[in-house]
């Protein structure tokens, strides 16, 4: 005979594997989707660097061409955030047996996951932002 709390245990063994494996695919996905938007705003910059000099050299701040890289990056954000949302809101009923405890149209879980999302594409654009704000103007320019 088993106590109560071993029984419980045993019957969610299953449930708990299963989720903790969803939870490592969910966090690789973050990781890579944060590593894709970062490739992608980096790359943007590097071909920008002539007009992020021209604009430094004419007197723009550092703190503007940061605040520019930055919004065209949310932006990207955004939309992605838009049509991921608009997703899960017309996959609600597939996606209620994987959730224990919540429903799928709870607003806390859908606010929660929308912030660590923004939350990871505004760091994936923080470091190439820095590095546009950063450019020489003298070395921008003479690199065309």
């Amino acid at each position: 005979m088993q106590s109560a709390a071993a029984a419980l245990d045993e019957r969610l063994a299953g449930r708990r594997f299963t989720m903790t494996i969803v939870m490592g695919f969910a966090g690789l996905a973050l990781l890579l989707a944060a590593v894709g938007l970062y490739g992608v705003v980096a790359l943007a910059v590097s071909r920008r660097t002539y007009e992020m000099g021209v604009r430094i050299a004419l007197g723009a701040a550092p703190a503007e061409v940061r605040l520019m890289v930055l919004r065209e990056g949310g932006l990207q954000v955004a939309i992605g955030l838009g049509i991921g949302l608009t997703l899960i809101a017309a996959s609600g009923r597939l996606l209620h047996g994987l959730l224990s405890g919540a429903s799928a149209r709870d607003p806390v879980v859908w606010l929660a996951a929308a912030a660590v999302l923004s939350a990871a594409g505004i760091l994936a654009c923080w470091l190439p932002a820095r590095r546009a704000s950063r450019v020489d103007p003298m070395t921008a320019l003479r690199a065309e």
